[in-house]
């Protein structure tokens, strides 16, 4: 099956290159594309954090994997699929985040900790609720804690 999407909004922010950590003290502004009107927004700001859904859009189509691999390329990591890693090198290219928002100006949400480079499409914005977050108590392989020590870094 073959989808087609369109990006809502684009990433402004200060970091150009796309590098696997020290995303903490990112912030970005995630400006509506003029395809959609400012009131989609609408009631964002009464939320604290949004669920951001964008396209890894500079990872070449050769680069992309389908298989297993170690993370971040390290072989003291396990080798595991690329549905158990969250590399920008995946199938579609997507990534999810969830960011705190600063605030909203018109057509402008500002958020702190996503971790998309300046000029990154958009697909979706969704406020996070308490009852969409896990349930239960979150675990995860020790490879993973260690992959994300530095990743949110200030």
């Amino acid at each position: 099956m073959i989808l087609q999407l369109t990006s809502i909004a684009i990433v402004r922010n200060s970091r150009t290159e796309a590098e696997d950590d020290n995303w903490g003290d990112i912030v970005s502004i995630v400006e509506l594309s003029e395809s959609m009107p400012e009131e989609a927004l609408a009631g964002i700001e009464d939320f604290s954090h949004a669920e951001i859904c964008y396209h890894f859009h500079l990872v070449p189509e050769s680069k992309i994997e389908t298989g297993a691999r170690h993370p971040r390329n390290n072989t003291d990591w396990p080798k595991v699929g690329i549905l158990s890693q969250r590399g920008k090198n995946r199938p579609n290219r997507l990534g999810v985040t969830i960011v705190k928002i600063l605030k909203r100006e018109g057509r402008q949400l500002h958020v702190e900790g996503l971790d998309a480079i300046d000029g990154t499409p958009i697909l979706d914005i969704k406020p996070v609720m308490r009852e969409f977050l896990p349930r239960e108590e979150v675990h995860q392989p020790d490879w993973a804690t260690e992959l994300m020590r530095q990743y949110w870094k200030k």
